[in-house]
């Protein structure tokens, strides 16, 4: 089995590379999706958040309630830190349960993980390849106003919010560059796709 980094930032077009590597034949794993699913009703981990964070972060249907619990979190890097170290180990056992059932389906599969926060995050994982989306700034920031609907200023928050362009490249060891026509992003997938099978 090939185990794979996917990372980039918002509006990279991660997603786009993801896909087009689902269709080749990869099996993809959500970081986004596991660590939505680790925090369902009944699970461990939001029994944890409840005794740590209070009732308040619990909605009335027993989901959490994400916008309450991120007035405690962002911008009280202490809280963000405790929330980090109940989810991040139900998303890294949930994530490797997933890769080991790939590998045990088919040993030769090629797994690729899906992880915005590749960079962000104490990574455990020995990545064969890290692949990273790449499109600029103002590209990024043009997608989010004219795709998602937000605000300019929101946009370039978010973005600055994340891990510099630089940061993320020095971990590549493949940079996809997404600034140019969809067909051209399917090409370097493709040219990728045919790398890790040879």
């Amino acid at each position: 089995m090939q185990l794979i980094g996917l990372t980039g930032g918002i509006a990279s077009g991660k997603s786009t590379i993801a896909s087009r590597l689902a269709e080749l034949g990869a099996v993809v794993v959500d970081a986004d999706r596991i660590a939505r699913e680790v925090v369902e009703p009944g699970t461990p981990a939001l029994a944890e958040i409840e005794r740590t964070f209070g009732a308040s972060v619990i909605a009335a249907d027993g989901s959490l309630d994400r916008p309450a619990l991120g007035a405690i979190v962002f911008g009280d890097p202490e809280a963000l830190q405790k929330l980090n170290g109940i989810t991040h180990p139900a998303v890294l056992a949930a994530s490797t349960a997933r890769f080991e059932a790939a590998a045990a389906a088919d040993p030769a599969a090629i797994v690729v993980y899906d992880v915005p926060l590749l960079v962000e995050s104490a990574n455990e994982y020995p990545f064969d390849l890290v692949v990273v989306a790449h499109a600029d700034a103002a590209t990024r920031i043009d997608r989010l106003v004219r795709l998602r609907g937000m605000d300019r200023a929101e946009a370039e928050r978010r973005i600055g919010s994340q891990a510099s362009d630089e940061e993320r490249l020095a971990v590549a060891d493949v940079v996809i560059d997404t600034d140019g026509a969809l067909e051209r992003t399917r090409e370097q997938v493709d040219e990728l796709w045919e790398g890790l099978r040879a």
